[in-house]
């Protein structure tokens, strides 16, 4: 099976994007790159200096697990872990953890807060390593369940500022086949960036994305084909594969 030379637009941030993009080459497609997220830095927090006086460390994203190894010199020897899926548990295995809670099936804080382990909390101090903003699901219901949480901020999300033109004239020229995102900020920015000119195509294209809130959220701005697949490169691409083999 082979996507057979279709193009796809792939939305991660730049430095996330290069493993689909090069899991889509080997597959036979041409991934076009188009950021609709930029990762700026922001001081370490304070709370890395302490992270031993947590009963658990929560990771929100791969950017986050990736922007705690760059500034934790040492983990903690028994550092508890907790990955919100299974991207962000590759990433902190890669920085040297083991051991880590993640959830079988899902990529949100639905998925993490179903877990039994993260359902007995009361009395535990919880951080959790994030961008700056972002919904606060995970920290009011871990409150709500007893546990004391705190928010280590490593980064923030900006839309980049980039040229629609060039992807607009792939549409045009039937060069674009399918496209993915990976958040619903990455999504509304995708189409703050292509502009009324770009947004038709875009909701006229196959869009893969990683759970059913971006999904609704896709359904909500008038996307007419959003397939849901998997927080991972690898389930994002056996998504596309499964869409055009029908």
């Amino acid at each position: 099976m082979s996507l057979g030379g279709r193009g796809v637009v792939i939305t991660r941030p730049r430095e996330l994007a290069e493993g689909l993009a090069r899991l889509v080459e080997q597959a036979g497609g041409r991934p076009i790159r188009f950021p609709t997220l930029e990762i700026v830095d922001l001081p370490a927090p304070p709370a890395f200096a302490r992270l031993g006086e947590f009963d658990r460390v929560i990771f929100v994203s791969p950017v986050a697990a990736r922007k705690a190894a760059a500034r934790v010199g040492r983990w903690p020897a028994r550092l508890s872990a907790v990955a919100l899926a299974a991207g962000t548990r590759r990433e902190l295995e890669l920085a040297g953890l083991r051991g880590i809670l993640a959830p079988a099936a899902g990529a949100d804080s639905e998925a993490l807060l179903a877990l039994p382990e993260l359902r007995q909390v009361a009395g535990e101090r919880i951080l959790i390593v994030r961008g700056e903003g972002g919904r606060e699901l995970l920290a009011d219901t871990l409150t709500a369940r007893g546990a004391s949480v705190e928010y280590a901020e490593c980064y923030r999300r900006a839309r980049p500022a980039a040229d629609p033109a060039p992807l607009v004239a792939a549409w045009e020229r039937g060069a674009v086949d399918a496209v993915t995102v990976s958040s619903s900020e990455g999504l509304d920015n995708l189409f703050t960036m292509l502009g009324v000119k770009g947004e038709p195509y875009l909701r006229a294209t196959p869009l893969v994305v990683p759970h059913r809130r971006v999904a609704a959220r896709a359904g909500a701005l008038g996307v007419r084909h959003a397939i849901i697949g998997g927080p991972t490169d690898e389930e994002t691409l056996a998504r596309l594969m499964a869409y055009f083999a029908q």
